[in-house]
């Protein structure tokens, strides 16, 4: 086994592009690489919360010069926070949130949607999964199941959505049809939930909350992960994202908050069981975060989205751990 990242020198930019800015607003990403290319989706929209988000989808050969490869869509509805994974039988999927509003920001309803494609280009239409109500934020593949964490606001008919969370595990053999788990007993008005696994089985789950300290929770289970083990990871995040390296030692990040309005910032550093560490901001600021991470050819790759350039718009990093 290679010898953990110390990052005695800490990270370095190696590189940093913007990669789209064409719509209005651009925000809330992932990154893959499949079929030795890369994918980078996000939304594309009026604004932060609306419902007229679309899901982009980019393609790029060489991480450099990327093009459009598709837009999904549908009609009043707003899809949102698109997550990209790769399937058992090598297609890609991703699945997203699909809100309802009341006028124009009060959210009424919402249900994730789905949808898959051979090459990254054409895609099957988006369907329903789960139920009203929920969002199924981020999918992993483990062991031929698909496994996921929604959070749930019960909505009330003819209102806007209810106070009261809760995070639920789901598991999947197809993507579509999913059978409950176990709910998370996580408090503090969770919601947006990264899992990953170590080599040996063990699912870890890095979970968002917005209530009480507002400090992430880590957790870690073992199969048939019903039962598990919190630590707060220390820092508040917002559309936390992390990863494994191939030494088992893990990168982290999403936006930090600051004590001032406008110093918001995205960040990446190291996660242990102990909790995070930050290492490095990114070039951000405002309206910002939800990174997609890749770990290729000895380097992190980073998409993000950000506004300190005036207009809210996507970036990838490519990021040296020294």
């Amino acid at each position: 086994m290679t010898a953990a990242w110390s990052f005695a020198a800490g990270p370095e930019i190696v590189s940093l592009e913007k990669i789209w800015d064409q719509g209005s607003h651009n925000a809330f990403t992932d990154l893959i690489r499949f079929q030795n290319q890369w994918f980078c989706t996000f939304r594309e929209a009026d604004d932060h919360v609306g419902g007229d988000g679309k899901i982009r989808v980019l393609v790029s050969r060489d991480g450099s010069a990327w093009q459009s490869a598709a837009l999904l869509e549908e009609k009043d509805i707003d899809l949102r926070d698109p997550k990209l994974s790769v399937t058992p039988d090598g297609r890609l999927m991703v699945v997203a949130g699909g809100s309802v509003y009341l006028g124009t920001k009060d959210l009424k309803g919402r249900q994730p949607r789905v949808a898959f494609s051979k090459d990254g280009r054409t895609w099957t239409k988006p369907r329903k999964i789960l139920g009203n109500g929920d969002w199924l934020w981020r999918v992993t593949w483990h062991g031929g199941r698909a496994y996921g964490v929604s959070y749930n606001t019960r909505p009330q008919p003819g209102a806007v959505m209810a106070d009261e969370w809760n995070v639920t595990l789901f598991e999947s053999k197809d993507g579509v049809d999913w059978r409950q788990v176990t709910v998370l007993n996580v408090p503090g008005r969770p919601n947006e939930t990264t899992l990953r696994f170590t080599r040996d089985g063990e699912m870890l789950a890095l979970v968002r909350r917005e209530a009480d300290d507002k400090i992430a929770w880590l957790g870690s289970s073992l199969a048939p992960y019903r039962e598990w083990a919190w630590q707060p990871a220390g820092y508040q995040f917002g559309g936390p994202n992390f990863i494994l390296l191939d030494d088992g030692s893990m990168v982290a990040g999403g936006r930090l908050y600051g004590k001032e309005r406008g110093s918001n910032r995205t960040a990446m550093g190291t996660l242990t069981r102990k909790g995070y560490t930050p290492l490095l901001t990114l070039p951000s600021s405002g309206d910002s975060s939800y990174p997609g991470f890749v770990w290729h050819d000895g380097l992190l790759w980073m998409s993000y989205y950000s506004t300190h350039e005036g207009k809210t718009s996507i970036y990838l990093a490519k990021i040296r751990l020294r």
